[in-house]
């Protein structure tokens, strides 16, 4: 058995390999390269594909199939690069990685604090040797009610790390938790978009919630709102944002991730034009923290992800159940 990883990060992620493959017996090989039509080759000769985030078009993943390709084991939790209906009809076996939900969930809260303590303005202003205080007054965390969509993993774990703040907590989720139930309330959309003064999203991308934070959405929000996202870009629409920061309907923003972010992300773009006017306009306001998708990264992540895809590919092959399986 053999994987090839594309977009393998030498400086973290390639040791790891090293050790999973003398674990799970399952060779490798790899390229910090994207797919694209020059380098599709380079997975001859192997069982799977493994990569994160990046654009997969169809034609790849036929040309993958052509080569003996059966399994794809991402190694990030979203999928959504996946074109997943082509990947049914080719019969290729998708799964997402695992890791802890701790990383992403105690990111999400600093990104919290750093909004509500408006600290991306204290420290623009103090590398000015600006140290006056009017402009800087934040909220006290404790003192907020926080509207957390999704409930899954990491939702479960903001939530629970959020009851030791004393902070107001709702709730939604399609599949209410009764974890949950012990700390915050479950409730519909309208009335956490209306009650809550941080709402953070932890959801997959798809179809159904494209663009669940859009204009008629933050219209019912709480005047100055803050939004937080470390889950997937196309949550949230980047031009009713805008809008939301321009009005003040919305008080802030801390995001981890941003639409159309393939391609930036993960690269040194240092003194170039980046063809993503949102993002520009969101790091222009001193009340947004933009950070660049480093929610997951931390060493434990990484190793969990790197694993996953070796574990995912083990599974496969031995006939045995796949819990991260993405079932098409």
């Amino acid at each position: 058995m053999k994987i090839f990883f594309y977009t393998l990060r030498e400086f973290d992620e390639l040791p790891y390999c090293e050790t999973f493959k003398e674990k799970y017996g399952i060779d490798y090989a790899w390229t910090s390269e994207a797919p694209n039509p020059g380098n599709l080759h380079l997975a001859e000769g192997c069982d799977a594909v493994s990569t994160n985030p990046c654009e997969i078009r169809p034609e790849y993943l036929r040309t993958f199939a052509e080569m003996g390709i059966r399994y794809l084991p991402c190694r990030s939790i979203g999928y959504d690069h996946i074109p997943l209906d082509t990947a049914k009809e080719l019969g290729l076996r998708v799964s997402h990685s695992h890791y802890p939900p701790e990383g992403v969930a105690n990111y999400t809260i600093m990104l919290m604090l750093m909004a509500t303590r408006k600290m991306n303005q204290i420290m623009l202003r103090a590398a000015a040797q600006d140290y006056s205080l009017p402009g800087k007054m934040g909220k006290d965390l404790s003192s907020c009610t926080i509207g957390v969509i999704g409930t899954g993993k990491i939702g479960r774990t903001v939530i629970r790390h959020l009851s030791g703040f004393g902070c107001r907590i709702l709730a939604y989720d399609l599949y209410p938790n009764d974890e949950v139930c012990n700390v915050a309330e479950y409730v519909d959309l309208d009335t956490l978009y209306a009650e809550s003064d941080v709402i953070t999203l932890h959801l997959n991308a798809t179809p159904e919630n494209h663009y669940l934070i859009n204009r008629a959405a933050i219209e019912k929000m709480n005047p100055g709102v803050i939004l937080i996202n470390t889950a997937r870009g196309t949550l949230i629409e980047p031009k009713a944002l805008v809008e939301g920061l321009e009005s003040g309907k919305i008080g802030g923003a801390g995001l981890d991730v941003v639409e159309d972010e393939n391609g930036i992300c993960y690269y040194n773009r240092t003194g170039e034009a980046l063809a993503n006017r949102e993002l520009a306009l969101l790091r222009s306001f001193p009340n947004v923290v933009v950070s660049p998708h480093t929610a997951f990264y931390t060493d434990v992540n990484v190793a969990s992800m790197v694993q996953s895809a070796f574990e995912a590919v083990s599974n496969f092959a031995a006939g045995r159940p796949e819990p991260n399986e993405v079932h098409l």
